[in-house]
């Protein structure tokens, strides 16, 4: 029962990065909602067959604290129907964390999920590129593109967080597929970044960037010089390729924090924080921002502190701070490479949620759920989870599984 648990749990993984890109629509979803409902019935009895499970740690318990007080909150929102789809939402997006903590027992395990992760980030880097010969495209006079049904900005974040994972598996892998998995995705990801043409994206896509160098550098400095040549190469072949207009609003972001106004973003801001003020402990509810603030309908927050604070008060992002202190702390107990590559990866999406509401995305608990798993492996002593071991020592035996009872 266990083994058909892992086996979901990769396939989820791997669509969680493109899940928006295939969508069967009412009752059933998008494919990541599909296969993590799957998963969820196959686990349940796993667990009660083996009769014990995992003791839960900090990051479940706040987790849960945090979907209980947005939970609470469904008692006072200005806005009920959407409150209710969003903690359809929270529930199904929050439970990968159950999954990885309970079923990701080893380092091969890790492994494994860390290259479904890059592989669907993969299906969604060339989802990207199909897009900028499509005929829909070439007809509207497009300059961002996009894996069907997905946001450019959004894709862009979901890319950016693959790269650290790239190079924790390139530091890591010893077969030929894994590191072809692994290099591979540099110049695809990065070709993908900036054909979305998303300036919050691309920011961020430099700080991977530069982690991602100060990971490898040790082992592989000769990958590093040649992936530097090889992104210049991708950036002149899309300059020909791509619209001049695409890189061309790339090219404004100093105009943009000079005149301060940030796409718009600011009055969304300050809105907010009116927003907030007028009802800061409690918030005004789950799912209430545009509400709340008088926004149009297709407005965010554009930012996830702001988006917190405004729907669950000073209470909600209390315990949203308190799973990011505990997952930067988990980053810390981490050694070498590994050190290095969670912290890049932590850092992306911290940018990321500075212009963007990731809360509410899978990939978020999904990287919060891998730094969990990695630090309880770190720590113990009969599989230390570090890149030096692993490459010099080979395959640790299955048998050595880790267990936090």
């Amino acid at each position: 029962m266990r083994r058909a648990v892992r086996i979901l749990l990769l396939i989820y993984v791997f669509t969680i990065p493109w899940e928006y890109s295939l969508d069967l629509g009412a009752p059933f979803g998008n494919i990541a909602r599909i296969v993590g409902l799957l998963l969820l019935m196959v686990a349940i009895p796993a667990v009660l067959q083996a009769g014990k499970m995992c003791a839960p740690n900090a990051l479940e318990w706040l987790a849960l604290a945090m979907y209980l007080w947005f939970a609470c909150t469904c008692f006072w929102t200005v806005d009920t129907v959407t409150a209710a789809a969003k903690m359809r939402g929270y529930a199904q997006e929050m439970m990968v964390v159950w999954f990885l903590w309970e079923f990701a027992e080893d380092r091969h395990e890790l492994r494994a999920i860390l290259r479904m992760w890059l592989a669907g980030s993969w299906v969604l880097a060339a989802l990207t590129i199909v897009d900028l010969s499509s005929a829909a495209a070439v007809a509207a006079g497009q300059i961002r593109f996009a894996a069907v049904g997905q946001d450019p900005n959004d894709v862009a974040r979901f890319l950016d967080l693959g790269f650290p994972v790239a190079a924790l598996l390139l530091d890591w892998e010893a077969r030929w597929y894994g590191r072809v998995l692994a290099i591979g995705y540099f110049p695809l990801g990065v070709a993908a970044v900036l054909l979305t043409a998303s300036r919050g994206g691309f920011v961020a896509v430099l700080v991977a960037m530069i982690g991602c160098a100060i990971v490898l550098h040790r082992n592989h400095f000769r990958i590093v010089l040649l992936g530097f040549v090889a992104l210049s190469i991708v950036a002149a072949a899309l300059w020909f390729l791509a619209p001049h207009e695409t890189l061309g609003r790339l090219a404004t972001i100093a105009d943009q924090l000079q005149s301060g106004d940030l796409n718009q973003r600011w009055n969304i801001w300050e809105a907010g924080w009116h927003a907030f003020v007028a009802a800061p402990f409690l918030g005004h509810g789950v799912g209430s921002f545009v509400s709340a603030t008088g926004l149009a309908s297709i407005d965010t927050a554009h930012n996830t502190a702001l988006s917190i604070l405004v729907e669950a008060g000073i209470c909600g992002f209390s315990l949203a701070f308190a799973i990011a202190a505990v997952s930067i702390h988990s980053v810390l107990r981490a050694r070498g490479t590994l050190r290095m590559a969670l912290l890049t990866l932590i850092s992306v999406w911290i940018v990321s949620s500075l212009v963007g509401t990731v809360i509410e995305s899978r990939t978020t608990w999904l990287m919060f759920g891998v730094i969990a798993v990695a630090a309880r492996l770190t720590v113990h002593p009969k599989t230390p989870l570090d890149t030096t071991s692993a490459l010099t020592t080979g395959p640790l035996d299955d048998a050595a599984v880790v267990h936090a009872r």
